[in-house]
C-alpha cells in the first residue's frame, strides 16, 4: 500500500482541496479529521471537530481514543486499498497517523504551498479565525448524522487542472465543530413546529395540525404529526404529501437531520356545505 501525505498549517484550506490532491495521486481514500472517506463517502470514524474540547479533537485526530484502530483497521482489511491520502498539520502529525494506524511509512508529502498560492490560503485562514468556519471533504447529507446542529454551508465546487485535464464536480461541506470559540447556537424545537404548521397549511385537504412533538437525538430529528383533515380527500396522499414536503423544508431551512416523520390523522372536519 502506498501512503501520501498532505500536510498545512491548521486553517490553510487541506480539506478543501484533499479531493483534488488524491485525484492527482490515483487514490480514492482519504484519511481526514479521523474520518476514513472513499471518494465522497464516509466509511469509517466520528469527525475531530464532533469533540466537545480542543485536547479530544486533537487525540481522535491523531487516533489515539479507544476503538479507532480497531475500527478503521477493519475498514481497510476490508477495502484493501492500494494507496491512501493522509492530511495533517505537520510532518509530525502524519507521520503519528500512519503509525498509531499501522500504516506503512509517508512515501510522498505534499504541502499546502504547492497547490494553493499565498492569496487562496490567506483567505482561507481568514475564513478560519474570523468566522470558525472548517471544510470537510465530503457531501453535506454524509456527515448530517454527526453534525445535525453545528452545519454551515454545502459546497459545489468545479475542479480543472489544466489543459488535457478531466474537470470533475466535488461537493464538501462547512461545519462550525463543537468546541468553536464563536459558541453555539440552538435551532428551538418551536422552529421546527413552525415550519410543518406553515407547510400544513398550505397543503389543501388539511384542516388543521393538533399536535407537533419532535424529539431530538444525535442523529437527528424525529418528529410526530396529529392533524385533522377535510372529508372528502384522498387521506393516503395528503399524509404523503405532509410528509415529504415536511421534511424537505426542515433540511433547507435548518441542514438539520430528519430520520423520520410519523404522522397520525387524528379526525376528519365535514364541512358544512
Amino acid at each position: 500500500m502506498k501512503v501520501y501525505a498532505f500536510v498545512g498549517p491548521s486553517g490553510t484550506g487541506k480539506s478543501h482541496r484533499a479531493q483534488m490532491v488524491a485525484k492527482q495521486k490515483g487514490t480514492s481514500y482519504i484519511i481526514d479529521d479521523a474520518l476514513f472517506i472513499k471518494g465522497n463517502k464516509v466509511i469509517a470514524g466520528t469527525s475531530a471537530k464532533k469533540a466537545e474540547t480542543k485536547i479530544e479533537s486533537v487525540k481522535r485526530a491523531l487516533y489515539s481514543m479507544p476503538g479507532q484502530v480497531e475500527e478503521i483497521n477493519k475498514i481497510i482489511e476490508k477495502e484493501k486499498p492500494n494507496s491512501i491520502l493522509i492530511l495533517g498539520t505537520s510532518d509530525d502529525m502524519v507521520e503519528k497517523i500512519a503509525r498509531n494506524i499501522g500504516l506503512p511509512e509517508i512515501e510522498e508529502t505534499i504541502y499546502i504551498e504547492d497547490v494553493s498560492t499565498p492569496e487562496e490560503i490567506a483567505a482561507a485562514r481568514s475564513a478560519r479565525m474570523a468566522e470558525g468556519k472548517h471544510v470537510i471533504p465530503v457531501p453535506t447529507f454524509e456527515i448530517k448524522k454527526e453534525f445535525s446542529g453545528y452545519l454551515v454551508d454545502p459546497l459545489q465546487i468545479f475542479k480543472w487542472k489544466g489543459k488535457g485535464t478531466t474537470p470533475f464536480m466535488t461537493e464538501k461541506s462547512l461545519i462550525r465543530p463543537t468546541f468553536s470559540y464563536l459558541g453555539n447556537y440552538i435551532i428551538s424545537d418551536n422552529v421546527i413546529r413552525s415550519i410543518v404548521e406553515y407547510i400544513s397549511s398550505n397543503i389543501e385537504g388539511i384542516y388543521k395540525t393538533q399536535r407537533i412533538k419532535i424529539d431530538n437525538y444525535s442523529n437527528g430529528l424525529f418528529i410526530y404529526i396529529d392533524v385533522i383533515l377535510e372529508y372528502g380527500y384522498n387521506l393516503k396522499t395528503i399524509l404523503e404529501d405532509l410528509k415529504n414536503k415536511a421534511k424537505k423544508e426542515i433540511d433547507r431551512l435548518t441542514a438539520m437531520n430528519v430520520v423520520d416523520i410519523q404522522i397520525l390523522a387524528k379526525g376528519l372536519h365535514v364541512n358544512d356545505k
